[in-house]
């Protein structure tokens, strides 16, 4: 057991101590009757944190926001942010409380939040709270991310707070406790600018760097570098979503992270039926933020951070000085559309059994994955489904795939030419490259019908074994194990075509 001595968090908080001015320091509001509903024992062992302390009454008082533990500091961040397109000058944590950072076991700094712990100065009209079930969604979500090898906050715990909160209808609380490299947004940057606090725009770019970027620390052009540096970020994962099928739903530049995380799992989704224009979004009555218009969006966030910065990079302050900041800015926003291809093929080129050639055949390579997904789309075959049961027909298997398909046809004309594109591209097996392909293509994803159940059960019923098996079963998204066959089959077409997600607020 840990001593009473030792803290359970050994905090060192940059944040507080550096960006005075940034944010207003703030407590958590008391939950009457806290229960623990959910400790992720894997991220507590990477934080160095003793996981039966976390479990007992010391933790669970910590994780409802009862107690703040020794060394903590928390305070509501503030940003601003573009909003389906429109500016806030002011957002900010409404409901959410950095409480810390801490060094994880490799030295990483992480940020340690709350989200659903009370009203703060930044709450505007909303009441701060949260629900267990979209707290139990950003679990599910953010573990099926993780587990897949896409940059995710992460949440630590979820706590019942006993009370209900209002909104359709009278729901259970809760708080989340979420994990993050930072909680630095292009809508921080925004915040500042918006208020021509050139200033505070320097400080929070130096500290953005130092935190993430540290090499750059100091050298001349940094701030060009830290918008170069985040692009590429961005443009990795953006292509890591589109090649899972991932909509994030609300991808607004207050949910852009700076780290290149992904962050806030709300209306979010993972697409079934393949479709470039899906939506799950409830509020996303225009499709902004559609599957297909993610990587653009991302572009266009960029723009934003790139409009904040360009004061910074424009040392001189003379009009050729700010001429070629815009220059230069424009250049690496205008190169992100390339990269974002680079790693999107990258990706496609790992699912299709094929090896990553760089520029060899880059464009053959696109055209047989554009085929590809045209396919999927015309007969509205399932995205993890179909990718995965052609991991089958690398190893000989074409039935499988075939039964997606009810015109086989195309299939085995575009099939005809990726065997041809294998051939020449080495002499793998074919059961060595279908295995590479299972490890690139899962089986199992955070399904939208499944996720519903799990937590209309957590939250209806207060029966939390749905959620667990679901849990289990997308922590281990590349295995065939019978046992989580279920979680590998899409919904019912008719679930699928109504299914809507909401924002969780």
């Amino acid at each position: 057991m840990q001593s009473a001595a030792v803290p359970l968090f050994s905090f060192d908080n940059t944040y507080a101590r550096e960006l005075q001015g940034f944010y207003v320091p703030w407590k958590p509001a008391q939950a009457p009757s806290p229960r623990l509903l959910f400790l992720n024992q894997p991220l507590a062992e990477e934080l160095g944190l003793d996981s039966a302390v976390l479990r007992g009454d010391e933790g669970m008082a910590i994780f409802a926001g009862n107690s703040v533990p020794p060394g903590a500091e928390p305070l509501a961040q503030a940003y601003a942010g573009h909003q389906f397109g429109g500016f806030s000058p002011q957002l900010g944590d409404g409901r959410a409380l950095l409480l810390g950072e801490t060094l994880d076991r490799e030295g990483r700094r992480r940020d340690i939040a709350f989200k659903g712990s009370g009203r703060t100065p930044f709450s505007r009209g909303g009441d701060g709270r949260a629900a267990v079930g979209p707290m139990l969604r950003e679990v599910l979500i953010g573990e099926a991310m993780h587990a897949l090898g896409i940059p995710t906050t992460r949440a630590l715990a979820v706590a019942a707070t006993g009370e209900s909160v209002p909104r359709e209808k009278m729901l259970p609380g809760a708080v989340l406790t979420r994990v993050a490299s930072s909680h630095l947004r292009v809508g921080t940057f925004e915040f500042f600018a918006a208020r021509g606090d050139i200033d505070k725009l320097r400080q929070l770019a130096d500290y953005a760097i130092a935190r993430h970027d540290p090499d750059l620390a100091g050298t001349p052009g940094r701030y060009l570098e830290l918008l170069r540096r985040v692009a590429g970020r961005q443009a990795a994962l953006i292509a890591q979503w589109m090649n899972a099928g991932f909509i994030h739903g609300v991808m607004n530049t207050d949910n852009m992270t700076i780290s290149g995380e992904t962050i806030d799992y709300g209306p979010c989704a993972f697409m079934e039926a393949y479709d470039p224009h899906a939506v799950f979004s409830s509020i996303d009555h225009n499709g902004r933020y559609a599957y297909r218009n993610q990587p653009p969006i991302a572009q266009w966030n960029l723009t934003r951070l790139a409009e904040t910065l360009v004061p910074l990079m424009a040392e001189d302050d003379d009009e050729d000085a700010a001429k070629q900041a815009v220059a230069d800015a424009t250049a690496v926003i205008e190169s992100f559309g390339p990269l974002y291809q680079v790693h999107l093929l990258r990706g496609q080129r790992a699912k299709l059994g094929l090896s990553d050639a760089g520029d060899d055949g880059a464009a053959a390579d696109t055209a047989l994955a554009n085929d590809w997904l045209g396919l999927l789309h015309a007969q509205a075959v399932d995205f993890t489904l179909g990718w995965r049961r052609l991991a089958d027909t690398a190893a000989g298997n074409d039935a499988a795939l075939e039964a997606l398909f009810a015109d086989a046809q195309p299939l085995r004309d575009w099939l005809a030419r990726w065997r041809d594109s294998c051939a020449r591209d080495g002499a793998t097996s074919p059961e060595a490259r279908a295995e590479g392909m299972r490890r690139a293509n899962p089986s199992v994803i955070a399904r939208n019908h499944r996720v519903e159940e799990a937590l209309a059960a957590a939250s209806e019923r207060g029966d939390m074994e749905p959620f667990e098996r679901l849990l289990s079963a997308v922590r281990n998204p590349y295995a065939d194990n019978p046992e989580n066959a279920a979680f590998a089959e899409p919904a019912p077409a008719a679930v699928t075509a109504c299914y809507q997600t909401f924002c969780g607020t």
